[in-house]
């Protein structure tokens, strides 16, 4: 059995961990948790986003189907969904035709290193150690467009020679310390989730390559009840983090996109946010301590306060480092607690526009709610083609509910817009929340939609995710990017970046048409994050992956000239590097790179993201490790 389908049984290390802070303190206010159980059914797909029994089909009638039972699409039939996708894409999708995956295709080769293989199997027990081809490849890559279709039709030109699977802190210490004596690079692995480039291998790398995996240090070590604080391991899931908080009356509120994957080391490294940031903040707003081990020692701290001055604070470089120094074990979160009363909501606007200054409104106010998004009427109607097909009464209501919309209050069904809502809070507060959001909705002709689909909207999150792979199989390329925008530059830089988007599509000569939509989403006093989704049909393309980077990298420059930011949350990787220069001072990329040699002389933690992978330093390292092999 590969270690991919089965628990490794862990010590409790708490008597043993550095992250046991605040010594001094009798531990009286503190909660142990038991270690997250194992399941079987949570088996993840090698091969595309998710878990292995969810996911979009077509069935006999030509019909989408969602397989599983874990969302609110699991087992429904939605008839609209790819006669929709045909008619906005101007394509084809039949059943029949698929282009056929030959995953695993063309896996490298692992480059051989007895030595540092002798010492790991000191360090680690056999079953923490993999040198599984496929496990090697799952390794290699993340969650974009390009890396998912290389493994399905092409193939990774480098990845992980090894896989382990460290369980406490001391072993990370002991992977680290024989690296650096090996001249080996570690990549840390979390979830696996990025769509930044980021977990896959430097191609001029000739050194020996281990990924890390978290998945195991997976623990919440202890919960402060008084001062509302847990200190938890970095390879713990979103998922899990969120369950076992809720069974002691506490969250961290931090849920992104992908919480049911992605990890606290992984949010860290990218400086992520989440979709209720708006009250609970984003992830540096939460974090309160990091332990991280490097190439020189831990970065740990004796004890945490509310707030220090104490110089230069040398763990605020892990914030987006993005694996290049070092290994994140386990972080001190602030908690919530669980709220009294959770509502959602949906409010339908007459166009983009109004919903817009809705948003700035609510941020002008201060206060929002805890998620509040905005999509526009492409991917409006993109929600309304994923619901199944209504019978019964439910036709005669589906009937009356459109006519108070378009005929009664004269919305048009190509402009008009939703927003989904999440109010967190006390019963008075969410209350109080609601009367004012909904005032303010009306103001710029807004009309409340119901609860019951801004929770669909809201959960609906989680299983489009899936679609990515599904339209892969027939020749369709999708995927997201992101940027943050101040509100005065925010419609002008969504209509700039869609319009180029069409114009360059043409201009290319690519076939059928392109499939672009936005939504608004976290809200700040400056301006807002603005999440953009891109596909395009491959069929006859010669290199699908390129064509559609390049169709990307369009779209990131004109967001630049438009005012808005190079990620906001997905981070940068190795697929924005190149941008860069253009948002950064020569002195900025200088001080970045020249604290990044500093701290790890000899590259160990040499995943290549952020600086370019083919640097002076990253060459000169390689020919100094030729030069030792010759």
């Amino acid at each position: 059995m590969s270690i991919v389908d089965q628990p490794i049984s862990t010590k409790d290390t708490n008597n043993k961990s550095n992250n046991n802070k605040i010594s001094s303190e009798k531990n009286i206010n503190r909660i142990f948790p038991p270690s997250i159980p194992f399941k079987k059914d949570d088996i993840e797909s090698s091969d595309e986003w998710g878990f292995e029994d969810s996911g979009f089909n077509i069935n006999e009638n030509g019909h989408a189907t969602f397989t599983g039972k874990r969302y609110g699409l699991s087992g429904l039939e939605m008839p609209v969904l790819v006669p929709w996708i045909c008619d906005m894409m101007q394509v084809e999708v039949k059943k029949e035709d698929v282009h056929t995956s030959n995953y695993p295709n063309q896996i490298p080769d692992a480059i051989n290193h007895p030595e540092f293989l002798k010492l790991v199997k000191k360090i680690l027990k056999e079953e923490q150690i993999s040198e599984d081809a496929k496990t090697r490849l799952r390794h290699g890559h993340g969650q974009t467009q390009e890396e998912m279709y290389n493994i399905k039709y092409g193939k990774l030109k480098r990845i992980p020679d090894l896989v382990v699977y460290p369980t406490e802190e001391e072993q990370v210490r002991e992977l680290v310390a024989a690296a650096v004596a090996n001249h080996v690079v570690l990549i840390p692995f979390g979830g696996g989730t990025s769509v930044t480039e980021a977990l896959s291998c430097p191609e001029n790398e000739i050194r020996f390559i281990v990924s890390v995996d978290m998945k195991f240090m997976n623990r919440i070590l202890w919960i402060d009840k008084v001062n509302r604080m847990a200190c938890i391991q970095a390879g713990a899931v979103g998922r899990h983090i969120s369950n076992q908080l809720e069974e002691y009356g506490f969250t961290m509120g931090h849920e992104p996109d992908s919480i049911e994957f992605s990890t606290l080391g992984g949010w860290i490294a990218t400086n992520a946010s989440g979709m209720k940031k708006n009250k609970y903040g984003n992830i540096e707003d939460i974090v309160l301590d990091v332990n991280v081990v490097t190439v020189n020692g831990e970065l740990h701290r004796s004890s945490i306060a509310p707030r220090e001055s104490v110089g230069t604070d040398p763990r605020q470089w892990i914030f987006g480092s993005e694996g290049n120094l070092g290994i994140i074990t386990s972080a001190i979160v602030k908690l919530f607690e669980l709220p009294e009363a959770k509502h959602y909501g949906s409010i339908i606007f007459p166009s983009f526009e109004e919903g817009t200054a809705f948003m700035y409104d609510l941020a002008k106010a201060g206060n929002p709610p805890a998620s509040v998004r905005l999509v526009d009427n492409v991917q409006f109607k993109f929600s309304m083609a994923l619901k199944p097909a209504t019978v019964g009464m439910k036709v005669f209501k589906k009937k009356m509910e459109s006519f108070i919309v378009t005929k009664i209050k004269g919305f048009d069904p190509d402009k008009m817009v939703v927003s989904t809502l999440v109010f967190e809070g006390s019963k008075e507060a969410v209350e109080a929340q609601e009367k004012r959001v909904y005032r303010t909705a009306a103001k710029h002709g807004g009309m409340k939609a119901g609860s019951e689909n801004g929770e669909k909207g809201y959960q609906l999150t989680f299983s489009i995710a899936y679609l990515r792979d599904w339209i892969m199989k027939h020749y369709l390329l999708g995927e997201s990017f992101e940027t943050s925008v101040p509100w005065s530059q925010l419609l002008s830089l969504c209509e700039n970046t869609k319009a180029r988007i069409f114009k360059e599509h043409a201009a290319m000569g690519l076939p059928g048409r392109p499939f672009v939509t936005c939504r608004v989403t976290q809200v700040y006093d400056t301006g807002a994050c603005v999440y953009f989704y891109l596909g395009i049909s491959y069929k006859g393309l010669e290199n699908p992956p390129k064509t559609f980077n390049q169709l990307e990298n369009i779209a990131r420059e004109e967001i630049l000239s438009s005012g808005g930011s190079l990620s906001h949350h997905h981070g940068i990787g190795k697929l924005r590097q190149h941008f860069l220069p253009q948002i950064m001072s020569k002195t900025m990329i200088d001080w970045n790179r020249l604290m990044k040699e500093a701290v790890d002389p000899d590259n160990i933690f040499g995943v290549g993201n952020l600086y370019n992978s083919d640097s002076t330093h990253s060459n000169t390292q390689n020919s100094k490790i030729l030069g030792e092999n010759e």
